[in-house]
């Protein structure tokens, strides 16, 4: 085998791995805001509890294979569950694309580079749909990925990648992170005696800085996700014409700000430095 074919070999093995993983983000989706585990049981129809078949679990193919229905009970089968799958499919294909663009690059730091990112994707995807649906941010997906991102820059340092920040900037990234949420939350009280962002948004960017360090990483996500959830809320007030407080989750506009990081972070810095630079 060729080193281009191994290369598309593994780029089609990371479209799976995202498929699976996409599959399991749903059953996190579900179970993480109920408390419940995310590993038993196994999976089941929302409707009438009957055990899902291994056959009719395969990401995207069984809900097609399926008609969106039960094979059980016939209740419908939201489609945003292959959506999520498809999704993040596609996501780590691109991811690998991004880490690995070509076959000179394909080794084992860029490998664990694209598993280490993909966590951090997986992460983001699976919390975006959670805070939407359910007002939270699940701990698993901020605060307790910040040991995952110290982790692994220290891992990727040891093995030479110097495409992520070292583990001290990955430290103090976290803290920083989760550092300005916090000032911001108790700023706000202080003036208006009340919460003005939830502790979650400062555990999610405590992570976030564990990926990309404070500068400019994260005053950069944290700049891209206030534009947009501005954007978003005075939208929203202008359609539904009013002018009182709108409760619009912050998490997600985080996110999105994190992964275009992920993807573009040194190029928009550079644009910045571009800029502001005299």
């Amino acid at each position: 085998m060729t080193a281009e074919s191994a290369y598309l070999v593994f780029q089609g093995f990371a479209g799976l791995f995202g498929l699976l993983f996409g599959s399991f983000m749903n059953v996190c989706i579900a179970r993480m805001p109920e408390d419940r585990s995310v590993v038993y049981p196994g999976s089941a129809c929302p409707s009438c509890g009957t055990p899902i078949k291994p056959y009719d679990n395969v990401p995207v193919l069984a809900w097609m294979w399926l008609r969106g229905r039960c094979r059980a009970c016939k209740a419908p089968i939201s489609p945003l569950y292959p959506l999520v799958e498809a999704a993040f499919g596609v996501l780590t294909v691109l991811l690998f694309r991004h880490i690995v663009p070509d076959v000179g690059a394909f080794d084992v730091p860029h490998l664990v580079a694209t598993a280490w990112y993909g966590w951090l994707l997986f992460a983001i995807m699976a919390m975006t749909f959670t805070d939407l649906r359910h007002k939270i941010i699940p701990d698993e997906f901020s605060i307790y990925s910040v040991p995952v991102g110290v982790g692994g820059a220290a891992l990727l340092g040891w093995l030479g990648y110097e495409g992520a920040p070292t583990w001290q900037q990955s430290v103090v990234g976290a803290t920083v992170g989760g550092g300005i949420i916090a000032a911001a939350i108790g700023g706000y009280w202080l003036v208006r005696r009340e919460e003005g962002m939830g502790w979650g948004d400062a555990k999610l960017l405590a992570a976030f800085g564990a990926w990309f360090g404070a500068f400019p990483g994260v005053f950069g996500i944290l700049m891209i996700g206030s534009t947009l959830g501005s954007v978003f809320g005075v939208s929203q007030m202008l359609g539904r014409g009013t002018s009182g407080r709108l409760a619009v989750p912050f998490g997600p506009f985080l996110g999105f700000g994190a992964v275009v990081w992920c993807f573009w972070g040194e190029r928009v810095a550079l644009r910045w430095s571009q800029l502001f630079v005299f």
